[in-house]
């Protein structure tokens, strides 16, 4: 059976939600977080420096990574320094391509030869991996955010993909890839045993991980007994 203390694999919490992140921030197993707008959105994050702020300042000694959003790469850059300057622990993150479709080589490229530690996010293939590495300084960390859960979507098993992916990382040892949207609680231990340095876990599925190692026998009839009781707490009846 699977046992969380077995995994060498550094998991980040995935979200935007205040009190959440800092009941993750309690917990030894999360060596980082990450979000973005969507997330801020979806928690009701209406001003986004003074939200960033204040996760930095409530957690200072774990990466954090957050995101750009302008879409010309000019605005980008200028967004990523300000958001560099807010915090020793914070990746920035940069979106593989603009809404244009247009790499975001150069600026990776420049933000990186800076000293700029980012996080370039959205990726989804080998050639967007092969590209970002090229654009990468190997002098600088980065992480590389592989949206593995979403090449699951498409019918596609993502353990070659992202096993590929750490073969071309070796061009840049200061880099790390990172595991994006995982599905399901399976991917932590997929990713880990492949070598996957880092893996975002939403606070959902974080949740699952007290079910690791559970006795299979025993979650069956943990099973019947639910559809039972909610049978009958529904009233249910057949005329037999």
């Amino acid at each position: 059976m699977p046992n969380t203390a077995d995994l060498k694999i550094k998991i980040f919490a995935d979200g935007a939600d205040y009190d959440s992140m800092m009941k993750m921030y309690a917990e030894p197993y999360i060596k980082g977080f990450t979000t973005n707008p969507t997330l801020m959105r979806k928690a009701g994050i209406d001003d986004y420096e003074a939200f960033s702020k204040k996760i930095l300042a409530a957690i200072p000694d774990r990466p954090i990574s957050l995101e750009v959003f302008a879409d010309d790469f000019a605005t980008m850059e200028k967004q990523a320094r300000v958001i560099a300057s807010w915090g020793s622990n914070v990746n920035v993150k940069i979106p593989v391509t603009n809404t244009k479709g247009e790499f975001s080589g150069p600026l990776i490229r420049t933000l990186s030869a800076d000293g700029i530690e980012l996080n370039v996010t959205a990726i989804l293939s080998l050639e967007q991996v092969k590209r970002v590495t090229e654009a990468l300084d190997p002098n600088t960390p980065a992480i590389v955010s592989v949206f593995a859960g979403r090449v699951a979507d498409t019918g596609v098993d993502p353990v070659p993909l992202m096993t590929e992916a750490l073969s071309i990382l070796r061009a840049c040892p200061k880099s790390e890839l990172l595991w994006a949207s995982p599905r399901e609680l399976l991917n932590i231990f997929q990713a880990d045993k492949i070598g996957t340095q880092i893996i975002t876990v939403t606070h959902d599925l974080l949740k699952k991980l007290a079910q690791v190692g559970y006795d299979l026998d025993a979650f069956s009839l943990d099973t019947v007994k639910m559809f039972y009781n909610d049978a009958h707490a529904s009233k249910f009846s057949i005329k037999c």
